[in-house]
This record gives structure tokens, sequence and C-alpha cells, in this order.
């Protein structure tokens, strides 16, 4: 009988434990470059934070020299970094806002939620949208209803996301009050029931997950499409058709099953890519989410704010790729994660 020490041992030298263990330790190495890059960039683009608020006739030098002291603008470049980086790894204390004057740290615990909401959601609709079109072109390739489908994804990736963006707006104050213009919620949302609150918040969800979702959908649904085909010219998908095989079981249950492997390795991109895209999407529904939030802080000069939002961008995106490689081996275990 296997004892807890035995499985304990297991784990530790599986491959799959080993793997993200290895995957853990290179991320911190990315963070620490990504919070590294984004800080000295940041500093050597001119003025700071404390120059805006000498634009301001109210506030005197003493009390500005005296902000300056306080947010640690006095030190030099390298020795606010490492401070920044040692208050992190000592008390988890990512700093204070300077424009807000609280925690970054919740901050960041207010605004990922709604990023990833949204990201989410995008993400879902866009394999729910995108596979099923890819594998409906490649099934009647060069017939009407693939070409029609080509022309849509086409269209989908030459239209950038602002473009998208701003046409829905247009569409939604024409169409007014079918959907929201932008936020997150509605005047009333205190006031509605748990269940009313969900309605509410997935109707101001439509537009900036379509928006997001454009671009996307277009690219996933070529790749299907063209993963498809080449596993459907395979010698043993003719075999299977050969035997009798129904037309359906063939398609999804040898065909797909195929295909789908790097369709899962695009996972993480396609995160990256939604992250990255969010910025667009929430700056013009005024989703309150990391992107919006990142992006008045950079315009404000608000360090340690940009550092913090720009080092969860990254943990997201790590994150992201780790579970797509580990979906990648659940759904072939043939396939060998140090490879």
């Amino acid at each position: 009988m296997e004892t807890s020490r035995d499985w304990l041992i297991k784990l530790v030298t599986s491959e799959t434990f080993v793997y993200v263990v290895k995957r853990i330790l290179q991320a911190l190495l990315t963070l620490f470059l990504a919070s590294a890059l984004s800080f000295f960039i940041m500093k050597l683009s001119p003025g700071d934070y404390i120059d805006t608020l000498r634009q301001n006739p109210k506030i005197s030098p003493e009390r500005i020299e005296e902000l300056r002291r306080q947010f640690g603008l006095d030190k030099s470049w390298v020795e606010q970094f490492w401070l920044w980086l040692w208050r992190i790894f000592t008390k988890g204390d990512f700093g204070t806002s300077f424009v807000y004057q609280r925690s970054v740290g919740s901050l960041l615990w207010e605004r990922v939620p709604a990023t990833l909401m949204l990201a989410i959601a995008s993400l879902i609709f866009t394999w729910a949208v995108a596979i099923p079109l890819g594998i409906i072109a490649a099934v009647k390739q060069n017939r009407a209803t693939d070409r029609i489908l080509q022309v849509i994804s086409y269209t989908g990736q030459g239209f950038p996301s602002f473009i998208t963006a701003l046409f829905l707006l247009i569409v939604a104050q024409v169409t007014s009050p079918i959907f929201p213009i932008g936020g997150m919620t509605s005047i009333d949302h205190a006031d509605l029931s748990w269940f009313g609150k969900i309605v509410d918040i997935s109707w101001h969800m439509i537009l900036p997950t379509i928006a997001l979702s454009i671009t996307s959908f277009a690219g996933l649904q070529r790749i299907t499409r063209g993963e498809l085909l080449d596993v459907l010219r395979q010698d043993y998908i003719q075999t299977a058709r050969a035997k009798g095989l129904p037309e359906n079981r063939v398609i999804y249950v040898h065909a797909l099953r195929n295909a789908i492997n790097p369709l899962i390795t695009l996972l993480g991109f396609e995160l990256a890519s939604l992250l990255s895209g969010a910025f667009i999407a929430e700056q013009f529904f005024n989703w309150p989410g990391l992107g919006r939030l990142t992006l008045q802080a950079v315009i404000a000069k608000d360090q340690y704010l940009v550092m913090a939002s720009l080092v969860m961008s990254a943990v997201l995106l790590n994150v992201g790729n780790l579970l797509a490689d580990l979906l990648l081996k659940v759904a072939d275990p043939r396939i060998r994660l140090e490879s």
C-alpha cells in the first residue's frame, strides 16, 4: 500500500511537477526583467509626478519637496527600484499610488477581476464561435460557405481593435437603450438582486467582449480551418472513411482531436493578445479594468502603480501560457513537457 510519503515523493519527482517548478522560476526571472525594464524606461522619459504638481500655484515649493521625500523620489533610480523590490519580498507591499493615495495592491485587487472577466468572456466567445465556423469552412472547402467565411475572417483581421470599438460605440448610440454606452454596471446596480446584478454586468459586457474578440475570432477561425484540412488529408482519416464510419465521427472524433493540439498551444498567446487588447476596449467602453488603470497611471507618471500593473499583466500572461502547456499535455498524453 502506497504511503503518504511515497505519494509525496512520486508527486515531487513527476514530470509535470518538475516542469511547473521550472516555469515558475523562469516566470520570476521574467517578472524581474519586465519590472526593471519598465521602471528604467519610465524614468528615462522627461519629468515625473512631482513635476505635474509644480504647475499648481496653490502647492508651495516646500510642500513639493516634502512630497518628493515622502514618495522616495529624492533617491537615485537604483535605490528607488531596489527599495520597491525589497518591500514586495519582505512585506508584500507594492507601494502607494501617487494619484489615488492608496495602496497599489488594493487598487490592483479591485481592477484585475474586471479585466479577467472581460478576457475570459472574450476567450469563451471566440472559441465557441471560431472553432465551429473553422470546422464548417474545412468541411465545405472551396464551396460558397467556405468562401463567405474566408471573407468574414479576412475582414475581421483587417479591422484594428480601436476601429471595431468605435463602430460598436456608434451602434450602441443608434440602438440605445438596447446596449449600454459604457461602464460596468447601471446606476441602480446596488438595488438589484444577486441574479439581477449578474444580468446587469453581463449586459454591459456584450459590446466590449465583441470588440475584444473580433480580431482573435478571425485568426482562430482561419487556423482551425487550416489545421483541420491538414488532418483530413492524412491516410488514417481515409482509412476511417473506408471502414464506413459516419462522417461526423470521422471529423469530430478522429480529425478534430488531432487538429486541436496546435489550437491549445495558441491559447497562451491568445490570452496575451486579449490582455493587451483590453487596454483599448476598456478605454473606449469606460470599463474599470487593469488596462485602463495602467494607461491612466502612465499618463500621470504614477510609477509604483505602473510597475505593479505591468508586473500583474506579466503574471497573468505567464499563468495563461502555463495553463496552455498543461492543457496540451492533458489533450495529448504522448506529449512530453520537457520538449
